[in-house]
């Protein structure tokens, strides 16, 4: 199959894994890919020079990786984003996304120089890897996560469990993604004595332990949310985007946010995307400054190789001018394997443990359990 020639226009490259059995399930396939992005019509229906010239997409490669999978690279002209972040994921994966046999695998975008509405559409990190250790006071070794779970729990309970994690050393203290505004810890309530919790035990402690409250709902909802939670004093806030929408965590990021935000995964396995890809690159182009992914080993399934690349694509991001941001492995963690997740991810990392943690069992079993857990990190020589 010829690849085209070269765009005459600043053009977004994007890669896509196509399982064919034949050549010619190929071919349709890949000419489906080309028009179904933008146009939507058959290549017959399209009688406008401009159009065919300037808005359908364009081959460049396709490689054979397997008895029946192609990696496919498509150039879509950038104008066709018209600079919003809603349009750029519907000419990156919009109605093929429908396709069983198409996986987004990559994509690269054009020179900030060629695309001046770049950061309309994707914001990127506003505070990256960076703003999260100024925030936490930690300059060089891993940062320590925990969530406050389960749902169901009082608001004094929760509170008390804040300020139990600060006092033992955690440096992030984050909403379980299941806490919302619920009757059991309404929002404003938890909120209020969370931070109240950290902040007392941080005047304790002298640390810098940050609590990190989970904001869901509509978009005037969550606005609000995010807010009552600045008002409240909280340095970073937590955001699923795959539930809220990732263009609206970009008007976030962008326009509302005065702290970072750290970005949950739920959700995002309902989406024919790698994880490497979803996680690694488009959360923090859509404004994240850590992503929390599942960690190999622990209660779903990502391999070691799939968490080495979306690690490696959230502290060195491809792109240019997007800040580095926190990989934030998560999902099943032991303290006793910290030394050994910190040999594989190395300090660019926060680590999250909750269960591992809960487990100990009574108050002082967590409290003790919590601290081990501070010090297994402190204590880490790559």
């Amino acid at each position: 199959m010829p690849a085209s020639s070269p765009t005459p226009w600043p053009a977004l490259r994007v890669t896509y894994h196509v399982t064919a059995a034949t050549q010619g399930d190929l071919d349709v396939r890949v000419e489906s890919l080309l028009l179904e992005q933008t146009v939507e019509l058959p290549r017959a229906a399209l009688r406008d020079p401009f159009v065919l010239e300037n808005i359908v997409g364009r081959l460049i490669s396709v490689t054979t990786i397997g008895a029946d999978k192609h990696l496919v690279v498509i150039a879509f002209p950038i104008s066709a984003t018209g600079d919003d972040p809603a349009q750029f994921l519907n000419v990156l994966f919009g109605n093929s996304s429908l396709q069983d046999h198409i996986v987004l695998a990559d994509f690269h975008l054009p020179n900030p120089r060629q695309w001046p509405g770049r950061d309309k559409a994707l914001p990127g990190p506003q505070f990256g890897a960076l703003g999260l250790r100024k925030i936490t006071n930690v300059p060089t070794r891993a940062l320590t996560s925990t969530a406050l779970k389960p749902i169901g729990l009082t608001t004094e309970r929760l509170a008390l469990l804040c300020s139990m994690f600060a006092r033992a050393g955690i440096d992030i203290i984050k909403d379980d993604h299941g806490l919302a505004n619920q009757s059991f810890h309404p929002f404003r309530e938890r909120v209020r004595a969370c931070q109240k919790a950290v902040r007392e035990a941080n005047r304790a402690s002298g640390r810098q332990s940050i609590y990190v409250p989970n904001l869901i709902g509509t978009p005037a909802t969550v606005v609000e949310q995010l807010k009552f939670a600045q008002d409240e004093g909280v340095c970073a806030v937590m955001i699923t985007p795959m539930l809220l929408g990732l263009p609206f965590m970009a008007e976030i990021a962008a326009r509302h946010a005065s702290v970072p935000i750290i970005a949950h995964p739920s959700f995002g396995g309902a989406t024919r995307t790698l994880p490497e890809l979803l996680f690694g690159k488009l959360f923090p182009l859509y404004g994240a400054d850590a992503t929390i992914f599942a960690n190999f080993g622990g209660r779903f399934a990502y391999s070691r190789q799939t968490c080495r690349h979306l690690a490696d694509a959230l502290v060195t991001p491809d792109e240019p001018n997007v800040l580095p941001t926190f990989p934030m492995p998560a999902g099943g963690i032991k303290y006793q394997n910290v030394a050994d997740v910190l040999a594989f991810y190395g300090t660019e990392v926060i680590l999250l443990i909750g269960g591992g943690l809960y487990e100990a069992g009574d108050d002082s079993a967590l409290y003790a359990r919590a601290h081990e857990f501070v010090r297994h990190v402190a204590d880490f020589q790559r």
